[in-house]
């Protein structure tokens, strides 16, 4: 029978984990096993090395405050719970701002940061998977949130607010939904929970939640967009980016 993870005192935590969706994208230790761990672990190494050569390479010095900033706001606002239906809480995660705002490879490094902060500090998931929550959120959300956001922008306006406001909201929402798709994924392999089970309640939550991601992406990107576009990875043509050089980032 597959009803046997839901059986005994582990269930309780897992469905108590199911149904508060602030937590069900920080997979708690003994929810994967040792394959799926192992495998997460080294794409998520794998990624954070090449983040690490590629920022040392393309980026200037003055890059780092910005980082060090756009960490701290992004650790802050996944403090900050927003209310969603059936008296439960999402927050933010913040890949797609990162990314439109540092590129995807610096951006990548500041939510591996902020991750491993919370998982430290604030035990918001194990330690022991930590590299398949960097995996989901982190790195999905900050590499594929920014090359969707750039399709989008470039193909609907690139140096319009319109066409930088649909790419991030669009990629906002987007990245949420495949992390938490891609997290019911790992579940099931794993034989934590049954897939159907596992994606029906991971994804219907997060379609939810992903619209307090995008609009909290798109308003803290629009503040930036009016007052320093230049701040933006790709900036708008009439300005340019401190923190990159244009010939090597495609």
């Amino acid at each position: 029978m597959e009803t046997i993870p839901f059986m005994g005192a582990s269930s309780f935590g897992w469905l108590y984990w199911v149904i508060q969706p602030h937590l069900a994208m920080h997979i708690p230790d003994g929810f994967l096993n040792l394959p799926v761990i192992l495998v997460t672990w080294i794409i998520a190494l794998a990624l954070i090395t090449l983040a690490i050569k590629r920022s040392q390479a393309e980026y200037q010095e003055r890059a780092v405050p910005l980082m060090g900033v756009c960490a701290a706001f992004i650790f802050a606002a996944q403090m900050i719970n927003f209310p969603i239906p059936g008296g439960t809480s999402g927050h933010l995660l913040g890949g797609t701002l990162a990314g439109a705002l540092l590129g995807p490879w610096a951006g990548s490094l500041v939510m591996v940061a902020v991750f491993i902060v919370q998982a430290v500090l604030f035990q918001d998931g194990g330690l022991t998977v930590l590299g398949a929550n960097i995996f989901n959120m982190g790195l999905i959300g900050t590499f594929g949130g920014y090359y969707l956001y750039r399709t989008i922008r470039f193909a609907t306006g690139r140096d319009t607010l319109r066409g930088m406001t649909i790419g991030a909201a669009i990629a906002a929402w987007t990245s949420v939904v495949v992390a938490s798709v891609m997290c019911a994924l790992e579940l099931a392999v794993s034989g934590t929970v049954p897939l159907a089970v596992g994606l029906t309640a991971m994804a219907s939550w997060h379609v939810v939640i992903g619209i307090g991601e995008a609009l909290i992406t798109v308003v803290a990107l629009s503040f930036i967009w009016r007052t320093r576009p230049d701040l933006f990875y790709d900036p708008p043509r009439q300005t340019k980016s401190p923190m990159s050089r244009p010939v090597s980032r495609y």
